[in-house]
């Protein structure tokens, strides 16, 4: 599959893997061959020692994502294919990136634009958003007879105060990228063309931290996310047994002392 992408580009390059929906003649809308390739291309993200980051974003100027390509739902409703709720399970690139919950390399959503239904999903799975100031963000679902079935419902209430997630959810209203920031949705907004200037910013600083902190810091934190704080602690995490035995773990303290930059192998 990944020798014949039509509707996502993977590039990997300097411990980066960027992922690009690539339709933007229809705002990068998500069909499902996009969704079979995702699904390849997520296995070969995870499968890669040599990639530590991911950042995922959309073709063109205008849009990261709008979501499900509708033209191709009203034919699958014609079909009688187009019934759907919660998760992706027995549909093309299932499991989704939405429902990859033991993925644990860092991703960072480029946000270039419309993230409306399936886009502002994608991104709320994403662990560090960067956004335009045109963007604006939605789950329009509701206004559609339609469901954020993608996990949006849930991620939604659980990273946004609870009644300004109610809000979006109950009218499909779309946020700018600024409600997007104050709401904590969002890491930071910039100018239009500052966003790789940004973006390249963000990557350094997750790139020298070292590899398996990542991993077992993001693991950590969303597993124990609604744990209580003493069942947190007693809790064992795979990806932390493994950077409290790496010679990563060494090296970090290592460096400081002698005073250079260290040398992460992820090992």
């Amino acid at each position: 599959m990944l020798d014949a992408l039509q509707c996502v580009r993977y590039e990997k390059r300097d411990r980066v893997a960027y992922i690009t929906l690539d339709r933007p003649q229809v705002l990068n809308a998500m069909n499902l061959r996009m969704h079979a390739e995702l699904a390849a291309v997520w296995d070969d993200f995870e499968a890669d020692d040599d990639i530590w980051v991911g950042v995922l974003t959309g073709a063109g100027e205008r849009s990261f994502s709008v979501g499900q390509d509708l033209k191709e739902l009203v034919r699958r409703v014609d079909e009688g294919t187009a019934t759907s709720t919660f998760g992706s399970r027995d549909k093309p690139g299932w499991p989704r990136l939405t429902e990859r919950f033991s993925m644990f390399k860092p991703l960072i959503a480029r946000v270039n634009g419309y993230a409306l239904g399936g886009g502002f999903e994608l991104a709320l799975a994403c662990d560090i958003v960067i956004a335009a100031e045109h963007a604006q963000f939605a789950l329009t679902e509701a206004k559609l007879g339609l469901i954020a079935g993608a996990g949006g419902l849930f991620r939604l209430t659980r990273q946004a105060p609870f009644r300004a997630a109610m809000g979006h959810l109950l009218t499909g209203r779309r946020m700018t990228a600024a409600r997007a920031y104050e709401l904590g949705l969002v890491n930071e907004v910039v100018a239009a063309d500052e966003l790789d200037a940004c973006l390249t910013g963000w990557m350094e600083d997750v790139l020298s931290c070292a590899p398996l902190s990542l991993r077992a810091a993001k693991e950590a934190a969303t597993v124990s996310a609604t744990m209580p704080l003493d069942r947190a602690f007693a809790t064992r995490y795979a990806w932390e047994e493994r950077r409290m035995h790496s010679q990563d773990a060494l090296e970090g303290p290592r460096a400081f002392v002698e005073k250079r930059p260290p040398k992460w192998t992820g090992s």
